[in-house]
């Protein structure tokens, strides 16, 4: 099945546009990757989530049971219009699946260019759209997992504790970073912002659901609650505005404010007759800052202003939230009162080389005695050159690959940098092999996400490297994120055992 916005990636990435091998959250031979591969930069501080990609049917299928109703998470179950679903790859990552409607998306290519225009964002506080299918009348979303419930129900439909006041400020600021990044990459509507949107990872960390990111779809309305919380604009012209997602922010602090789903105009009575206490959430026990609260009550107010223009903007609500930050050192999941679980990392399915056992330990400076002695012999066949190419460049590059040769090989890994990012901006020889020194350099120097890419990009060039996966992996356990360490451990394995087999030497 051909990907249906094939052109926009390649228009992202064109250096990528003959390598269709990521593994895009799904564990086969020929699409092997490590879940980063094609992301966009993630945030600065944190890890990039997974990349963009098309799934088939069958893959979607296989992770969700078949589209089990044992595996529905959609708030209203069985009778939610467009069904989500709960899966797990083949890679032991847990994923979200949105199943539309027949009819929901009629045009493929609308459905696929939409998707990859939400796909291309990436953000902590988004609960990131990892892919989709597009499968004759099929039309599938698939996210990260937020496996911690919604806003909603931690609000309205509590169990055991209410969330407390820090908390309830922290989503807050979360949320209005999120739409502020949006806003920034050119994605300032959101539709039907409330707070079913607002979802909670592993974490506990709040989350902005990618699906309100996507254009209306046929049967899809911009909003799907009552009219009384639909900002007064839409109900004049039907259009969303990025003032009418301010709006809508504003409604999800009368919430966060009251632990209850209060309409705007009953709520702005209550404010401006300075009834703000009994707008504050009783469950609370009082246990809140004045000041706090009425600085959150005044910018409730400012987001629910009949007109649009005065409404404050996405990074207003960021600025007056982030002052309001306190006890940053305690994890969200402390906060919500869940309990955080760490899972296994899945066991080595083959033995390891040299290579993989320093990986496997992290031991660095073996790693950097094994690719001295190596060398260039696995870069045979791809980086061969023309005569017409043997240039004064050329030489250039040559000559700076060399330099970094003498700094990788004297342990100057900051040197070896420079001069191999010297070589690769060049762009007329790509050696695997220096973006795989190149990775080390930069794990020497404690940047485990520039290694991760370089990495990456080692098996963009060449995709049956078993190199290329190791240092995926060291990149991954330096990122603690040893689950995707070991399935990249297990693919380097397998593939030295190809080569073993017949496959090229190593």
């Amino acid at each position: 099945m051909g990907s249906c916005c094939s052109s926009e990636l390649a228009e992202t990435h064109p250096e990528k546009q003959n390598h269709q091998h990521a593994k895009h959250q799904q564990y086969q031979p020929q699409r092997a990757s490590f879940s980063l591969h094609r992301a966009p930069p993630a945030a600065e501080g944190t890890p990039a989530p997974a990349a963009f990609a098309e799934f088939s049917l069958a893959e979607l299928k296989a992770a969700t049971g078949g589209f089990s109703s044992d595996n529905i998470v959609s708030e209203s179950g069985e009778k939610a219009p467009n069904l989500v679903y709960k899966g797990r790859l083949q890679n032991r990552t847990w994923i979200a699946v949105k199943k539309f409607t027949r009819m929901a998306w009629p045009d493929p290519k609308q459905f696929a260019e939409e998707a990859c225009g939400v796909g291309k964002l990436r953000h902590r506080r988004l609960a990131n759209l990892i892919g989709y299918c597009c499968d004759g009348d099929e039309r599938l979303l698939v996210t990260e997992y937020m496996p911690n419930d919604t806003l909603a129900k931690h609000l309205f439909h509590w169990e055991s504790q209410t969330i407390e006041w820090t908390m309830r400020l922290r989503v807050a600021f979360y949320i209005a970073e999120a739409l502020e990044y949006c806003s920034n990459e050119g994605r300032p509507l959101y539709h039907d912002l409330n707070a079913y949107r607002v979802l909670f990872d592993e974490d506990g960390d709040p989350r902005l659901s990618c699906f309100g990111l996507m254009k209306n779809s046929r049967d899809g309305k911009s909003y799907s609650t009552n009219l009384a919380y639909t900002p007064p604009e839409y109900l004049r012209n039907g259009r969303v505005t990025p003032e009418s997602v301010i709006f809508s922010f504003g409604t999800i602090l009368l919430d966060l404010l009251s632990g209850k789903h209060i309409p705007p105009s009953h709520a702005l009575d209550m404010i401006r007759g300075k009834n703000v206490l009994l707008l504050m959430d009783s469950h609370l026990e009082g246990n809140f800052s004045t000041e706090e609260a009425t600085a959150l009550v005044v910018l409730a107010s400012q987001c629910l202003q009949y007109e649009p223009r005065e409404r404050p903007n996405p990074k207003d609500l960021v600025e007056t939230l982030a002052p309001l930050q306190t006890k940053s050192e305690i994890p969200s999941h402390v906060m919500l009162g869940i309990s955080k679980e760490e899972e296994a990392p899945p066991p080595l399915q083959h033995p390891l080389s040299a290579m993989g056992e320093a990986c496997s330990r992290m031991d660095l400076t073996a790693i950097h005695q094994i690719l001295v002695m190596t060398h260039y012999r696995d870069d045979e066949g791809t980086s061969e050159l023309s005569f017409q190419e043997w240039t004064q460049q050329m030489k250039d590059m040559l000559d700076a690959r060399k330099r970094g040769d003498f700094a990788f090989r004297d342990k100057d890994f900051k040197t070896a940098i420079d001069c191999y990012t010297q070589f690769i901006d060049v762009g007329t020889m790509v050696s695997p092999t220096v973006y795989a020194r190149r990775s080390l350099c930069h794990l020497m120097c404690d940047q485990a996400d520039a290694a991760l890419r370089d990495a990456m990009q080692v098996q963009c060039v060449y995709p049956e490297w078993p190199t290329a996966f190791y240092m995926q992996a060291v990149a991954l356990a330096k990122l603690n994120m040893h689950s995707d360490a070991t399935d990249m451990l297990n693919e380097a394995a397998r593939l030295e055992v190809k080569r073993q087999k017949g496959g090229k030497g190593a």
